[in-house]
Protein backbone atom coordinates (compact mmCIF):
# COMPACT_ATOMS: atom_id res chain seq x y z
CA UNK A 1 0.00 0.00 0.00
CA UNK A 2 2.73 2.45 0.66
CA UNK A 3 4.19 2.22 -3.08
CA UNK A 4 0.59 3.43 -4.23
CA UNK A 5 0.55 6.67 -1.57
CA UNK A 6 3.96 7.33 -2.77
CA UNK A 7 2.98 6.61 -6.29
CA UNK A 8 0.24 9.24 -6.22
CA UNK A 9 2.56 11.93 -4.52
CA UNK A 10 4.89 11.73 -6.93
CA UNK A 11 2.54 11.79 -9.67
CA UNK A 12 0.54 14.92 -8.03
CA UNK A 13 4.33 16.32 -7.65
CA UNK A 14 5.30 16.01 -11.29
CA UNK A 15 1.49 17.66 -12.51
CA UNK A 16 2.31 20.44 -10.13
CA UNK A 17 5.81 21.54 -11.27
CA UNK A 18 4.30 21.30 -14.84
CA UNK A 19 2.20 23.79 -14.05
CA UNK A 20 4.64 25.98 -12.58
CA UNK A 21 6.93 25.31 -15.20
CA UNK A 22 4.15 26.72 -17.69
CA UNK A 23 3.03 29.12 -15.38
CA UNK A 24 6.92 30.56 -15.61
CA UNK A 25 6.42 30.58 -19.49
CA UNK A 26 8.46 27.26 -19.98
CA UNK A 27 12.46 28.25 -19.07
CA UNK A 28 14.98 25.98 -19.52
CA UNK A 29 16.97 25.04 -16.54
CA UNK A 30 14.68 25.76 -13.50
CA UNK A 31 13.16 22.38 -13.29
CA UNK A 32 14.99 21.29 -9.80
CA UNK A 33 13.26 24.82 -8.43
CA UNK A 34 9.90 24.10 -9.86
CA UNK A 35 10.08 20.36 -8.66
CA UNK A 36 11.01 21.58 -4.94
CA UNK A 37 7.83 23.97 -5.10
CA UNK A 38 5.67 21.74 -6.27
CA UNK A 39 6.93 19.13 -3.10
CA UNK A 40 7.13 21.86 -1.05
CA UNK A 41 2.91 22.85 -1.95
CA UNK A 42 2.12 19.23 -1.92
CA UNK A 43 4.05 18.51 1.27
CA UNK A 44 2.01 21.33 3.10
CA UNK A 45 -1.39 20.17 1.24
CA UNK A 46 -1.02 16.37 2.98
CA UNK A 47 0.27 17.84 6.45
CA UNK A 48 -2.48 20.14 7.18
CA UNK A 49 -5.54 19.10 8.84
CA UNK A 50 -8.76 18.90 6.74
CA UNK A 51 -11.57 21.13 6.86
CA UNK A 52 -14.34 19.88 8.49
CA UNK A 53 -17.47 20.73 6.22
CA UNK A 54 -21.24 19.52 6.02
CA UNK A 55 -22.01 15.99 6.56
CA UNK A 56 -22.38 15.90 2.24
CA UNK A 57 -18.78 15.97 2.22
CA UNK A 58 -18.66 19.52 0.09
CA UNK A 59 -17.05 22.26 1.15
CA UNK A 60 -19.07 25.38 1.92
CA UNK A 61 -18.67 28.45 0.06
CA UNK A 62 -18.11 31.83 1.60
CA UNK A 63 -21.39 33.88 0.99
CA UNK A 64 -21.11 37.09 -0.83
CA UNK A 65 -19.96 40.53 1.02
CA UNK A 66 -22.08 43.45 -0.97
CA UNK A 67 -20.49 46.66 -0.95
CA UNK A 68 -22.34 48.78 1.35
CA UNK A 69 -23.81 51.81 -0.21
CA UNK A 70 -22.83 55.44 0.91
CA UNK A 71 -25.06 57.30 2.92
CA UNK A 72 -23.06 60.44 1.83
CA UNK A 73 -24.91 62.48 -0.71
Amino acid sequence: MEATVTDDRQERIRQRAHAIWEQAGRPNGAHQQHWDQATAEIDGEESRPKAKGPATGKASKPKAVRPRKSSAS
